[in-house]
């Protein structure tokens, strides 16, 4: 296996497909997947020709699992031992979810030629959770939710949340995928329940808002309207504002996870904002 060990200690597993002089694109998956999460994007932009380059964040899929880290400035460390580790230059980097604000933060404070754009995916920024600067969040009280179902029975947890809003199978007419609810279980299973449940933390409560507006690269805000884990009118439209160079596109009825349901569309978005 691939791998990088950060500062830490903390050993990083990491996917490298296609030519090494192509141009590179970092996946950045979300809670509390893995880089398998993104088979059918890695796939699709291997056959373009483009380098695809995905990791599995600490405490996640086959990374190690330590006690310690699981913050989203963390995150951003171990991503730039990645980048350092592989020389990368001229990078598009695409988050979903939880890796939506690990992109915002990496990109904000990367090293010049490091990045070339941004995608962010039914992402976490500006700021999830309910509070004062943020009226329209999301109260905390069903974080503590999250923190409650999963210290009880992640296994039942990791079945309930698949199954239901995270790709709108909860909704009357969804055409259900039973593979998707399993792959969505088992790269949750593979990782470390102390790692979930501190990640909650650092999705719902990082505050964005100052990393967005650093961003001068164009970054594509991709959002589903009918998004169940992070609504779409306290994410999307409100971190394209804030992005110096930023451009959203809406999907209609889509769910949080529209990659994987709706790929052909989502593959074909980003690769005109790639080659633009």
């Amino acid at each position: 296996m691939s791998t990088v060990t950060t500062p830490d200690g903390t050993v990083i597993f990491y996917k490298d497909w296609g030519p090494r002089d192509a141009q590179p694109i970092v996946f950045h998956h979300g809670w509390p997947l893995s880089s398998d999460d993104w088979d059918a994007q890695m796939l699709f932009f291997l056959s373009k020709g483009y380098r695809v380059i995905a990791h599995d964040r600490r405490g996640h899929g086959r990374s190690s699992q330590p006690s310690t880290g699981h913050d989203m400035d963390t995150y951003v460390a171990d991503v730039n031992a990645l980048t350092d580790h592989l020389d990368l230059q001229g990078a598009v980097h695409v988050g979903h979810s939880t890796g939506g604000g690990e992109v915002a933060r990496y990109v904000a404070q990367a090293k010049p030629g490091r990045v070339s754009k941004a995608v962010l995916v039914a992402a976490v920024p500006p700021v999830m959770v309910k509070k004062d600067s943020n009226p329209e969040g999301t109260p905390i009280e069903v974080f503590d939710g999250f923190r409650a179902a999963l210290a009880a029975n992640r296994a039942q947890f990791f079945i309930e949340v698949p199954t239901g809003p995270f790709y709108g199978f909860n909704r009357p007419g969804a055409e259900v995928s039973q593979g998707l609810i399993d792959r969505w279980w088992w790269q949750g299973m593979m990782g470390a329940a102390n790692a979930h449940y501190e990640c909650i933390k650092a999705f719902s409560e990082t505050d964005f808002t100052e990393d967005l507006k650093k961003i001068d690269v164009p970054v594509l805000v991709m959002h589903g309207t009918d998004d169940q884990i992070v609504p779409y009118a306290d994410s999307g439209p409100k971190s394209a504002e804030l992005l110096q160079n930023g451009t959203l596109k809406s999907y209609e009825g889509y769910p949080h996870g529209m990659l994987s349901t709706h790929p052909e569309v989502l593959n074909a978005d980003i690769l005109a904002f790639v080659e633009s």
